[in-house]
């Protein structure tokens, strides 16, 4: 703790956040006998937090929409010790879905949670600007098929006796990123959906919760990360002045799925180094 006044203290800012995002590698047996399938997680926030679930215990199944991305990474996850399976899944095709749910049931005997991980932002333009195609893929993806896996897995959590969903939002969702307009809005409706779902579902011991990152190190995000002027616009909004990483992201949806959190449904964790969020 610094009490002085002197100016020099703050160099020990730095090194607190080092002591925050330095557990990488976290286990326990928290989410131990839980299964959990993390769409569109084989890379960057989703592989992060398919990686933390796994180290804390539970048992895994991943997607994405290419096969040779699903056995690298399941193939990784595997080396680290991770009790793991990989199935090809393109959230918009209904055959899909319900063979990712189907291939989880007969491997793993259920599924307890679900992690609805995959977005699309096809195009870059002014809100208004907007072509309708690029709107309804944007909402088909972002929303719709996030919708549709709550109302598919539902049964299963039923069968399980309760279980959790976590949507991954964004801090667009409260602030709207330029020109990210209609994916900044289908984030909005993201984390008005978990509310809705949430007070639907709670006497079935099921918890519906959100988590917004902020910018975040990863491929998608890549269009700001690596430019220098849209990194440091960014980044002058963030208190804690830098880019967050997946791993901290997985953190936040560990807790929400595990009994730490057994008191929290419907809400939308913001993890964004104190970015402002707030609708």
């Amino acid at each position: 703790m610094f009490f002085s006044s002197n100016l020099t203290t703050k160099v020990a800012i730095p090194k607190v956040f080092t002591q925050l995002t330095s557990a990488n590698n976290f286990h326990s047996s928290r989410l131990k006998g839980k299964v959990a399938i993390i769409t569109a997680s084989t890379e960057g926030i989703g592989y992060a937090i398919a990686k933390r679930l796994g180290d804390e215990g539970a048992s895994i199944v991943i997607s994405s929409r290419k096969e040779e991305n699903v056995k690298q990474a399941t193939a990784s996850l595997r080396e680290s010790g991770i009790n793991v399976e990989g199935v090809v899944c393109h959230v918009g095709s209904a055959d899909q879905r319900k063979k990712l749910f189907d291939f989880a049931k007969q491997k793993y005997g259920g599924i307890d949670i679900l992690v609805s991980n995959a977005a699309v932002n096809p195009a870059v333009s002014p809100i208004l600007d907007t072509d309708e195609k690029v709107w309804d893929k944007i909402f088909d993806v972002n929303v719709k098929c996030s919708w549709l896996l709550a109302k598919e897995v539902y049964p299963e959590l039923i069968r399980r006796g309760g279980g959790n969903i976590v949507f991954i939002a964004s801090i667009a969702g409260y602030q709207p990123m330029e020109p990210l307009g209609p994916y900044s809005v289908s984030k909005t409706a993201l984390i008005g959906l978990s509310k809705a779902i949430a007070k639907e579902v709670v006497n079935d011991n099921i918890r519906v919760n959100c988590v917004a990152p902020g910018v975040v190190d990863t491929k998608f995000a890549s269009a700001i990360t690596s430019s220098d002027m849209a990194r440091d616009k960014t980044l002058s909004i963030v208190p804690m002045n830098r880019i967050g990483k997946p791993s901290e992201i997985a953190g936040a949806v560990a807790f929400l799925v595990s009994e730490d959190a057994s008191y929290i449904t419907g809400e939308t964790l913001v993890v964004a180094g104190g970015t402002y969020a707030h609708l």
